[in-house]
């Protein structure tokens, strides 16, 4: 596999797991959002020990923050715009946080949470790879721009 496919492949997979990310958060916060007293697979006695007396704030933050930044970065991915992948580093890294906090205050309740967990830190390494990519593809030759300052003449007495 040459180095363009692989990039190709990097970008593809990178953007489908924003998308796939971004569409349940979008599910899965919504659900929150519209149900703040608890739900029967996620009762309110869950958050006894959390700073929440409800779901709503954590809902709102699962909904816009997780949920629609990973559809709008996955986009970003997709039209392949080259600070997607600082995009997908930031996202990947709140991701992984969202899943930290969640189960230090609630527990580990289902098998969603590390595999989650893990979506972030994929998305935050494909994320660093694609920014890596752009940085060397839109490096500036300094070399052949610049000169030294010593061979002017702007400090002549």
């Amino acid at each position: 596999m040459n180095a363009n496919n692989n990039k190709k492949w990097v970008v593809y997979v990178l953007g489908a797991l924003q998308a796939f990310i971004g569409l349940t958060a979008v599910a899965g916060g919504f659900r929150l959002v519209s149900n703040p007293n608890g739900l029967p697979d996620f009762p309110i006695g869950w958050l006894s020990n959390s700073p929440f007396t409800n779901y709503f704030i954590p809902g709102l933050v699962l909904l816009i923050v997780i949920g629609f930044g990973n559809v709008l970065a996955g986009t970003v991915t997709f039209l392949r715009k080259r600070y997607s992948g600082g995009i997908a580093v930031v996202l990947g890294a709140l991701l992984i946080l969202y899943m930290t906090v969640e189960v230090w205050f609630v527990g580990l309740r289902n098998f969603l949470q590390p595999l989650y967990f893990m979506f972030g830190a994929v998305v935050l390494i494909l994320g660093l790879k694609v920014f890596r990519s752009a940085v060397t593809a839109h490096q500036i030759d300094v070399e052949s721009t610049s000169y030294s300052l010593s061979s002017q003449k702007i400090f002549d007495n």
